[in-house]
């Protein structure tokens, strides 16, 4: 029997108790959804105010692994240098618990549902495709915007382990609605020197 996402979490912070864990260590317990709890797992902290030198890292590793969900790839890989890399054990125990409580919460929503949408390799390369877009206006340098597409992925995430077909289509409406709140501002961004000499008259 698959266990659920919050088990598989538990499972990880009892191992985090005997030693460090890897990013490879993820990827080999969980097979292909270490995909997505890798992703999870990187993009949590975008949740909450991030450390100075982390935001660009995080995301450039979410975005690699992304990307190979848009290539059909069933078996993540990482450089040796990022699987190789060991959470400190106190973050690493923070980050987890912190997962599992928000899983918890997302699977009281989410079971296996629309099956032949949420099985389907195509859905599997539009899921990547949708992260990696949320990733990249993740890592945009608009302040206090990292949480808004983070919330977007964590559900794709969250839908794609546990074969939520439904919750994937909604992930698919909330990608398209968070894509136009970027645009809009952006734009907004982009007409504020032209309507700030106004503004002062």
């Amino acid at each position: 029997m698959r266990l659920r996402f919050s088990q598989e979490i538990k499972s990880l912070l009892q191992r985090l108790s005997d030693q460090h864990l890897t990013l490879g260590d993820i990827l080999a317990e969980t097979a292909e959804r270490g995909f997505s709890l890798v992703i999870a797992l990187l993009v949590l902290p975008f949740l909450f105010p991030m450390p100075p030198g982390l935001a660009g890292p995080f995301g450039a590793a979410c975005l690699l692994v992304s990307v190979q969900m848009i290539l059909g790839r069933r078996s993540p890989w990482l450089p040796k240098q990022i699987a190789k890399y060991k959470f400190p054990r106190s973050f690493a125990q923070v980050l987890l618990k912190n997962l599992q409580r928000l899983t918890k919460i997302l699977e009281k929503i989410t079971r296996p549902r629309l099956k032949k949408i949420a099985q389907n390799p195509l859905t599997w390369r539009l899921n990547g495709l949708c992260i990696s877009w949320l990733t990249i206006l993740l890592m945009l340098p608009i302040p206090f915007t990292n949480p808004i597409p983070t919330i977007g992925i964590l559900l794709l995430a969250v839908a794609t382990i546990e074969s939520d077909g439904l919750l994937i289509c909604v992930g698919y409406i909330l990608t398209t609605l968070i894509t136009l709140l970027f645009a809009f501002i952006g734009y907004g961004l982009w007409l504020a020197p032209s309507l700030l000499p106004s503004i002062f008259r």
